[in-house]
């Protein structure tokens, strides 16, 4: 556990179906559960240690230094669990975070929808109000291992009347009768995502999270910390340095530095970029503690941490040189510097595009003119 993840195999979920790939990664994540360190920030009493932002920032650098892995990878850590915090009743919060912060359910997220991507208030999903209960029917769109999910935190439309305060946040067990998912296989050749389709499936109302036709509200505060996620990506967490790799395929010049002057440049700018980006997030968080954080900051970091991403895998690539293109072989871990590579061109897209993002910067932090 305080080696560098290999594959996406090394990767603890957890969920009701989940094998763990070593008597190690079980054991690591029962150690942490026992701590409350999967979430460390939680109350005690929904799974966590009850540690303040600052403590929690200093075990992060503490595990960090000592290469420790995550013992638990959740959307039920990063999205959900938060916005339970915020809109749950307490009947919510005791059935619903503990079982996140012990990895026992796995969750996905049911936004995006076919004619709902960006302008996701005009999703079509309906539920319809049955007394003390909904039924749902529709379909959702890149719904992220919605094939390997326990539960689901979806959004459904419960009035027509208006667009953006008839919309509520469901949640609901993906073994449900009525739900189907189909995988979708990206150009990487590997699929997180899904299509996720609803047939008259019974929801309860007691999983109704915040009140009805007010879930934008809800969704709203989730895309921050799910923008947040994704923007974190820009840091990375690779087993080899750029300039290790770079230096491994290119080999050092008579003065010992990297051979290959271009991508020697390209490395020290990303280097620095890279830095200032681990700063401004650190910022990020420190105004957050203050409550001085602008709301809209988050789609700062999802934009900039998505493209610093991709920047990063482009610059694997460069420095792998030739090799990094093998696709199938064992050596080359079944192409995966190809594969991972070819994922990233997500980043840009998922959690809402750069597109959108920067259009949500011009407006709410810059404050420019509308066209």
């Amino acid at each position: 556990m305080r080696t560098p993840y290999k594959n996406d195999g090394d990767y603890c979920w957890g969920g009701r179906n989940w094998e763990f790939a070593s008597d190690y990664q079980k054991e690591w994540l029962e150690k942490m559960v026992d701590r409350g360190w999967t979430v460390p920030t939680w109350p005690k009493e929904y799974g966590g240690a009850g540690l303040s932002q600052e403590e929690a920032r200093i075990l992060g650098e503490e595990m960090k230094a000592l290469c420790c892995r995550p013992a638990l990878q959740s959307f039920g850590i990063w999205m959900l669990g938060p916005a339970l915090l915020k809109f749950g009743t307490e009947a919510q919060k005791l059935e619903h975070l503990p079982k996140i912060a012990r990895g026992e359910i796995r969750w996905c997220q049911g936004y995006s929808e076919p004619n709902a991507g960006s302008d996701l208030a005009s999703l079509a999903s309906r539920a319809e109000d049955r007394g003390d209960h909904f039924i749902v029917n529709g379909q959702k769109i890149w719904t992220s291992y919605g094939d390997k999910a326990d539960w689901i935190f979806c959004l459904v439309r419960t009035d027509t009347a208006k667009k953006h305060t008839g919309i509520s946040f469901v949640l609901f067990d993906m073994t449900a009768p009525g739900v189907r998912t189909k995988p979708i296989q990206l150009i990487s050749g590997k699929s997180p995502f899904c299509e996720t389709f609803f047939d008259n499936v019974r929801v309860e109302k007691s999983n109704l999270v915040g009140s009805l036709n007010e879930g934008w509200d809800v969704a709203k505060y989730l895309l921050t910390h799910e923008r947040e996620m994704i923007g974190a990506m820009g840091e990375g967490a690779l087993p080899k340095t750029l300039l290790q790799m770079a230096i491994e395929a290119a080999g050092l010049d008579d003065q010992g530095r990297l051979a290959d002057p271009q991508l020697r440049s390209q490395i020290a700018e990303f280097d620095m970029d890279e830095a200032s980006f681990h700063a401004t997030l650190a910022r990020f968080a420190e105004l957050t503690k203050s409550r001085q954080a602008h709301p809209a900051m988050s789609s700062l970091l999802k934009y900039y941490g998505a493209e610093l991403n991709k920047r990063r895998w482009e610059l694997i690539m460069s420095a792998a040189g030739s090799h990094a293109l093998e696709w199938e072989s064992a050596r080359s871990s079944h192409g995966e510097l190809a594969r991972c590579w070819l994922r990233t061109k997500g980043n840009s897209i998922e959690g809402g595009t750069s597109e959108v993002q920067l259009n949500v910067i011009a407006k709410r932090i810059l404050e420019l003119p509308g066209a």
